[in-house]
């Protein structure tokens, strides 16, 4: 800010300079005779007043344009601050470690899913909590939104006299199986959970095995569920 009060001074000491200099030519051009000024000198001469109002206008000029970019630096300064705010504000959420992510959700009152020629991705659409939007009910995958450490769990019911293959997959990767093999003509509940460290992005979800089933009815006992228990 200095350098921008500094250099229109020395413009304008610099211009007094030079007005006093002019006016000097101009008192000595006055004082020889009349007669020896032709019309070409008399047309190069400029009074003291031309002089004043160029440099004043120049003067002018200079400081309107460091006040069109200090306005601009202005204006940028206060995005980075707000920026810089958000920036703040999340750090500290970590710090904290209440980055809220938590959710829950069931496959809803459908019935019999499967079985299928191929492995699927279950979709748990009917979602009671899903605290942070980590969980896509269209797709059925929770995508990370942090680095940290999650806790899943799964669930799942089927008629026993056939069977179920449930499997926590993190990007492609089994983690966790939920199987129940045929014993007999009753339904009957199964469960794993397990902790996994994430990095922000990875993509956790369940596939039901080729050839198996699952059941789920208004009692909503095959779920997927997770939260994090802490940023890293």
């Amino acid at each position: 800010m200095s350098c921008t009060i500094l250099y229109p001074l020395l413009l304008l000491l610099f211009s007094c300079a030079c007005i006093a200099e002019v006016q000097q030519e101009e008192n000595e051009v006055q004082a020889e005779s009349p007669e020896r000024l032709n019309a070409e000198q008399r047309g190069a001469v400029l009074t003291s007043g031309e002089c004043q109002q160029h440099f004043l206008t120049v003067i002018y000029t200079e400081l309107t344009e460091l006040k069109s970019t200090v306005s601009s630096l202005k204006n940028r300064l206060e995005v980075t601050e707000k920026q810089l705010e958000v920036t703040e504000e999340q750090l500290e959420q970590l710090r904290r470690n209440d980055y809220k992510v938590a959710f829950a959700a069931t496959l809803g009152p459908i019935g019999d899913v499967g079985p299928f020629n191929t492995d699927i991705t279950l979709v748990y659409k009917k979602v009671f909590v899903n605290e942070g939007g980590a969980y896509n009910p269209t797709t059925g995958i929770f995508t990370a939104p942090v680095k940290g450490v999650y806790f899943f769990s799964v669930s799942g019911r089927h008629r026993s006299n056939r069977l179920m293959d449930l499997r926590l997959i993190r990007n492609g990767q089994p983690m966790v199986y939920v199987i129940n093999h045929p014993l007999g003509e009753r339904y009957e509940s199964t469960a794993n959970s397990f902790s996994l460290n994430l990095e922000k992005g990875d993509h956790v979800y369940v596939r039901l095995r080729h050839n198996t089933w699952v059941f789920n009815n208004e009692n909503d006992l095959t779920s997927f569920a997770g939260h994090l228990l802490y940023s890293l």
